[in-house]
């Protein structure tokens, strides 16, 4: 190194004379906004070397706060979306478990009173391809079930045994166009023949023109068909179209509006009357209720004194403050702005709120202290 220096004397002087006015220089001299040479020269210079300093800083900042301090958070966070998870499942599972107490006890209602012997089935699966109208349930020759059997449910008809199994059955829905059963109208008891088209709209044939069939009225099994016994609900008229020979009726099947998991398989149909009303309209006891006497203790502070108008507390009130005016010639609603209001402290004889007499007065018209 000292004898490179003794070489290169000359030019490292030379260098060192350069690099001392260019300091020089860079004191004195300014760029156009106002700042030394020297500044801007350091900055940059000491620039690089501070952004590789902060990287590793923060890298091993976040190094420490990621696999040090929250390593516990990041497990406790996992934990509980573990949790959460397990409770979502649990809360479907338990809303699937009363979905199927309610129909559970939906059918047991409907089986007690129907006069027909049934079998409660599951649906299992459907038909394959993609315009299926056939379901598979879980009760077959084993159980009693027969091909040509009525499948229903407490909403109305469902479809009908095509297949039966040792183990399992195969039902034609009544959406199916190959479906086919006899109905008939709740009020003209029109006779016609439901058919499925495919879709979730049925059709009604061979009903004459001059037949009255109106929009909203319910249809119920005619047992024509044999399949169905008579007095089972079909469902609602939606459309009724005028044409030669035969009206075009469509109909919205109530069987299948809460969809199809549990059914009934009716083993023995026994024909039912037809309701004069609607399913839904059908009225329902609603008990006289409990008079005032009866819903209050016998000393109940409420209870008004005979002679008091009946109603509640705020309407005694009310009661006891209009008699206190009228008693004081005051007449609510027609007093004028400055005027003395009545003075509702006034003791009334008599029960709460019956009538009061006025005052008397004492002649002259003054009342003396």
């Amino acid at each position: 190194m000292e004898s490179f220096l003794n070489r290169y004397r000359n030019i490292t002087i030379l260098l060192m004379v350069i690099l001392a006015q260019l300091v020089l220089v860079a004191f004195q001299v300014k760029n156009d906004r106002d700042v030394r040479m020297i500044r801007v020269w350091t900055v940059t210079a000491v620039m690089p070397v501070a952004r590789i300093v902060e990287a590793l800083r923060g890298g091993s900042s976040g190094l420490i706060r990621n696999y040090v301090l929250l390593h516990d958070a990041h497990e406790e966070n996992r934990r509980l979306q573990a949790e959460v998870g397990r409770l979502k499942m649990e809360n479907i599972d338990l809303k699937n478990q009363l979905g199927m107490a309610d129909r559970a006890k939906a059918l047991a209602v409907f089986q007690s009173h129907t006069p027909s012997r049934t079998v409660v089935a599951t649906v299992t699966g459907i038909g394959a391809g993609t315009n299926s109208k056939m379901v598979f349930v879980d009760r077959g020759s084993v159980s009693g079930v027969q091909r040509g059997m009525a499948v229903v449910t407490p909403d109305g008809i469902v479809g009908k045994v095509i297949t039966a199994y040792p183990a399992a059955s195969a039902v034609l829905l009544i959406t199916d166009p190959d479906f086919a059963a006899g109905v008939v109208s709740q009020k003209g008891h029109v006779h016609g023949t439901l058919k499925g088209q495919g879709t979730p709209i049925c059709r009604v044939d061979y009903v004459p023109f001059e037949e009255k069939v109106e929009p909203g009225e319910w249809l119920y099994t005619s047992g024509d068909d044999r399949v169905f016994p008579r007095g089972f609900p079909v469902g609602v008229v939606k459309v009724v179209r005028s044409a030669q020979p035969f009206k075009e009726i469509l109909v919205d099947p109530s069987g299948m509006a809460r969809g199809l998991e549990d059914v009934l398989i009716l083993v023995e149909g026994v024909h039912q009357e037809i309701p004069d009303t609607p399913p839904v309209n059908q009225s329902v006891f609603i008990g006289t209720p409990p008079s005032a006497d009866t819903m209050k203790p016998p000393d109940s502070p409420g209870n008004a004194a005979p002679g008091a108008p009946a109603g509640t507390e705020a309407d005694r009130l009310r009661a006891q403050y209009k008699n206190i005016g009228d008693a004081q010639g005051h007449k609510f609603g027609e007093g004028t702005p400055g005027s003395k209001p009545p003075d509702f402290n006034l003791k009334l004889p008599g029960p709460v709120g019956a009538p009061a007499s006025k005052p008397a007065v004492p002649p002259g018209g003054a009342s003396h202290p």
